[in-house]
C-alpha cells in the first residue's frame, strides 16, 4: 500500500519578539492586495507581496486615524520603493521602512518577513 504525502504549503512568517511566527499561507497573498493578520499580543500586521514575490509586513494601524486599515490600502511604487496608501486619508507608507512618504516625522512598525515551507 503506497501513501501519498501532500506537499507542505509555503507559509509567510513574521519576526515577532525574536521568534518567527507563521501568519498565513503564501497563497493568501496576491500582488497589489493586502491581508491583515492578528498577532498573539493583539496587534495587527498588514501583509503584502509584490509582483517580484518580495513580502512586506507593517503595522496595520493608520497612525493618522487610529483605524486598523492599512491592509486595505492601495499599493504602488515611487522611485522604485513599494508603498501602501492609507484608504482613509491617503498618506503613503514605505513598505520596507514604514516611513510616511508624505510626512517624514511619522512611521509605522515594520516586521521582518519570510516565506518558509
Amino acid at each position: 500500500m503506497s501513501q501519498t504525502v501532500s506537499p507542505v504549503s509555503p507559509v509567510l512568517q513574521l519576526r515577532v519578539d525574536e521568534d518567527w511566527l507563521p501568519v498565513c499561507e503564501r497563497s493568501a497573498l496576491i500582488a497589489g492586495r493586502g491581508v491583515a493578520a492578528l498577532l498573539p499580543d493583539g496587534r495587527q500586521a498588514a501583509l503584502f507581496v509584490d509582483r517580484a514575490g518580495r513580502t512586506y509586513a507593517i503595522d496595520n494601524r493608520d497612525p493618522y486615524s487610529g483605524a486598523q486599515v492599512l491592509s486595505r490600502g492601495l499599493t504602488g511604487t515611487q522611485d522604485g520603493r513599494a508603498f501602501v496608501a492609507s484608504p482613509l486619508l491617503k498618506q503613503r507608507f514605505d513598505l520596507e521602512t514604514g516611513r510616511c512618504l508624505d510626512d517624514e516625522s511619522v512611521a509605522v512598525m515594520v516586521y521582518a518577513s519570510r516565506i518558509a515551507s
